[in-house]
């Protein structure tokens, strides 16, 4: 199972890519919980500059924009 986090504090666009990221994760089958992080620190530890991020299995795929649904299907596989 994949570990997958969007990071930010819970501004629209973290908030936009949280149901992106679920959303694409439904269509595409994955078995995964995606987890929303606001802790700064956290966020910080992965050397993020600009939320929101998207991190899979602890390797930011992007970060300061929130990608369209297909990139995310992509970075989710």
């Amino acid at each position: 199972m994949k570990d997958v986090k969007v990071l930010g504090p819970g501004c629209a666009k973290c908030q936009e890519l949280l149901s992106q990221t679920q959303r694409a994760a439904r269509e595409i089958g994955l078995e995964c919980t995606v987890q929303k992080v606001t802790d700064i620190r956290e966020i910080t530890s992965y050397g993020i500059m600009m939320t929101p991020a998207l991190v899979v299995d602890g390797q930011v795929k992007v970060s300061g924009k929130v990608p369209s649904l297909d990139d995310i299907k992509k970075m989710l596989t």
